[in-house]
């Protein structure tokens, strides 16, 4: 039963992300990147494994780039399809580092990005289609964040990003593989 409600709220929401105004998107976005920057965390971190938004989720170039600006390495997720699993590559230029990869998102050129091991991640921002008061989230299904999430040292700062009609009071029953994120900033 739950898996039902699970994909009735995921496609609720993607339906509100998808029509959301671009400029509504864009000036809440803004308003989510600056409490990121408030956070002490972020400040101190050093390397930041960001998402490539997309499909209209919280806007995460403009905060990349300020990232950068401040002196921080930034890295993005390759997808590794086959293996499905995610490795964090490091970034050093949004305009012509990127490529579409699988499901049509941006993400490092495999063949010239470094690989930033997961010792060195200071900080993951975390993209998710719903989240709840206890900070768990609801991706899109594939297990790719579930997976790498629960790979990483508990060390680390995850920080979900959402808009307000994503957060939601709780989420459908929780199965034992969804990880939690550190907080959530939303708008």
């Amino acid at each position: 039963m739950h898996n039902n409600s699970k994909l009735i709220l995921r496609e609720r929401i993607l339906t509100l992300l998808r029509n959301q105004k671009e400029e509504d998107r864009l000036t809440k976005s803004l308003a989510i990147g600056n409490k990121l920057f408030q956070i002490g965390e972020f400040q101190k971190a050093e390397t930041i494994l960001f998402y490539a938004s997309f499909d209209g989720e919280v806007e995460t170039f403009e905060m990349m780039k300020e990232a950068q600006k401040l002196g921080k390495t930034i890295g993005l997720p390759g997808i590794l399809r086959d293996e499905k699993k995610i490795v964090p590559m490091a970034v050093a230029s949004l305009e012509s580092d990127l490529e579409i990869g699988p499901y049509g998102i941006q993400q490092p050129k495999t063949d010239q990005a470094q690989t930033l091991s997961e010792a060195c991640l200071d900080m993951v921002i975390v993209p998710g289609v719903a989240f709840d008061k206890h900070n768990n989230r609801l991706g899109r299904g594939g297990g790719y964040y579930d997976r790498f999430l629960a790979a990483l040292s508990s060390e680390v700062l995850t920080v979900g990003l959402a808009f307000d009609f994503q957060m939601v009071d709780s989420l459908p029953s929780q199965e034992t593989h969804d990880v939690p994120v550190s907080c959530v900033l939303t708008n």
